[in-house]
């Protein structure tokens, strides 16, 4: 189905898809309709549509999950695997507030042609869980010690990895080795020389990798990438961006289950490469306060900014990078900061409609990060012409100094302080977040789309598109090279907050340049 500029026009009065979609100097006489007409011709902006996905067709896909923590039992649900538990928790919330509609969402959720096969996860309660909510008639789950048993056990063809990121890339290169497709959370890699191997072993499998950034499957997302291409917001100077959490959701001190101890957790293989210390809960459930398993703001956070951004402005890895911080607020033993600046420079990089003259370069991204406050501040792209604000829904400024849209302020068709353009398809839609961390990602478009006016799950057209894509051939939106690229960034900012300089890129020879006497693997997994 295509969308014709009629169509546009009409979802002024509320087309599902397209939700709020409008030119501010809209009023009800027949010249302001013409004047609005004319503006949206100008801009040209589309409305993103969701990609067409083919059916995963054949025999179902035997799906292996290694790590159900957090994230692993999102990554179940939205393949159609929700816990006992989790069901009557949503059938609760959905008894006490009737816009709470997670339970909703997921009994309407698409069914995929899979079968969740095994899981591994170090810890007893964890995969018992799994083997409990998930085994049926037809399929028992199994429980696999260790990936390698797994991916050899010759009873999964897909495997999604959701554990701490020290374990990201030898699970990884190990599945694509095998011939198993992976699936892998975001950094796709703990250190530089990682990235290298797995970007190797990725090239030469066919098997199929996916990044879980799945912010790309966010329509607002797509429809901001052809903002920018039409040259809409002119040539984008500046994009800022950031993370505000002020909760223990958010600053990653996770709750600790009493069911934990040396008996039920397989402490030695949660250690893996990182430091031989001795038992601790703390360590394990709370992985990301430390280099030694994690990648701190720089890898689990900044990842999700840069990949969102780097989708619409297809950026690339920085010329440079620079980034300061500190732990500010938690001090309770973490090593990797709760407060984080970076600055990325792409000198060379052009967007909007300077990019086909070859005149006007460069964009610095700028990211700001604290767990200590809460205060939303939203991601914005400054053009000469246009200034964007961006997350689940857009909306587009004209600046009072654009040369393009002059006329147009001149006569006052346009305000500055007036939006041009907004794109809202969740106009409609009522949105329950139980935290104030979910609603950080929701409003970072992390946890659902609209489409047709139902709210849909993001991870879930993420995983589809993976999972279509390991039968029915085609590229993945967030593969190899979109996950070389943020893995790459990512080192170069934690590297820049522990070395306190600047981390320069060399694109002839693909590498960051070396710093003499500095192994820079060294310095990302220590304690620094």
């Amino acid at each position: 189905m295509k969308w014709t500029r009629r169509d546009v026009i009409k979802g002024l009065g509320g087309i599902p898809i397209l939700g709020a979609v409008w030119w501010a100097g809209a009023s009800n006489s027949v010249s302001k309709n013409r004047e609005r007409t004319a503006i949206l011709e100008q801009l040209n902006i589309q409305p993103s549509l969701p990609s067409a996905v083919k059916t995963i067709s054949g025999d179902p896909v035997r799906v292996g999950i290694i790590g159900f923590g957090i994230r692993g039992e999102q990554l179940c649900r939205a393949l159609g695997f929700a816990t006992k538990e989790w069901l009557e928790e949503m059938r609760l919330a959905a008894e006490e507030d009737p816009n709470h509609s997670r339970l909703k969402d997921f009994m309407n959720q698409d069914k995929l042609n899979i079968k969740l096969t095994a899981v591994c996860d170090v810890y007893d309660v964890r995969a018992d869980r799994v083997i409990n909510s998930f085994s049926t008639e037809d399929t028992k789950v199994i429980r696999f010690k260790t990936h390698q048993e797994m991916i050899r056990s010759g009873k999964v063809d897909a495997v999604i990895i959701a554990t701490p990121d020290h374990w990201h890339a030898p699970m990884a290169i190990d599945a694509l080795e095998n011939g198993i497709h992976a699936y892998v959370e975001k950094p796709m890699t703990h250190t530089v020389e990682e990235t290298y191997r797995l970007k190797e072993a990725a090239e030469k499998s066919k098997a199929v990798l996916m990044v879980g950034h799945q912010h790309r499957q966010t329509l607002s997302f797509q429809t901001a990438q052809d903002i920018v291409s039409k040259g809409v917001l002119g040539h984008v100077s500046l994009v800022q961006t950031n993370t505000n959490r002020n909760d223990d959701n958010g600053a990653w001190n996770y709750h600790i289950e009493d069911e934990a101890n040396p008996q039920t957790i397989d402490w030695d293989q949660f250690l893996g490469s990182a430091p031989k210390i001795p038992f601790n809960k703390n360590h394990f459930f709370r992985w990301r306060k430390w280099w030694a398993y994690g990648s701190g703001l720089s890898g689990d956070l900044l990842t999700h900014d840069y990949d969102r951004l780097n989708c619409v402005l297809r950026m690339g890895i920085p010329s440079s990078v620079m980034a300061s911080g500190g732990i500010y607020t938690h001090n309770d033993g973490r090593n990797v900061p709760d407060v984080l600046q970076v600055n990325m420079e792409f000198p060379d990089f052009s967007t909007g409609s300077s990019q086909k003259k070859g005149k006007e370069k460069g964009v610095t991204f700028v990211y700001s990060a604290t767990l200590g406050n809460g205060f939303s501040r939203p991601t914005i792209l400054m053009g000469h012409d246009g200034t964007m604000e961006l997350g689940n829904r857009l909306t587009v400024w004209p600046d009072s100094r654009s040369t393009k849209y002059a006329d147009q302020l001149e006569s006052e068709k346009m305000k500055p302080s007036v939006p041009v353009y907004t794109y809202n398809p969740g106009a409609s839609v009522p949105d329950a977040v139980s935290s104030a961390t979910s609603q950080y990602f929701a409003d970072k478009g992390l946890m659902w789309t609209y489409i047709n006016g139902a709210r849909v799950d993001s991870t879930f057209l993420h995983l589809r598109e993976w999972l279509s894509s390991t039968r029915n051939g085609g590229k993945v939106s967030c593969g190899i090279n979109e996950g070389f690229d943020e893995a790459i960034s990512a080192h170069m900012a934690g590297l820049s907050y522990k070395l306190g300089r600047r981390i320069d890129w060399d694109p002839v020879e693909q590498r960051i340049v070396p710093i003499e006497g500095i192994n820079f693997d060294e310095v990302l997994l220590s304690g620094i």
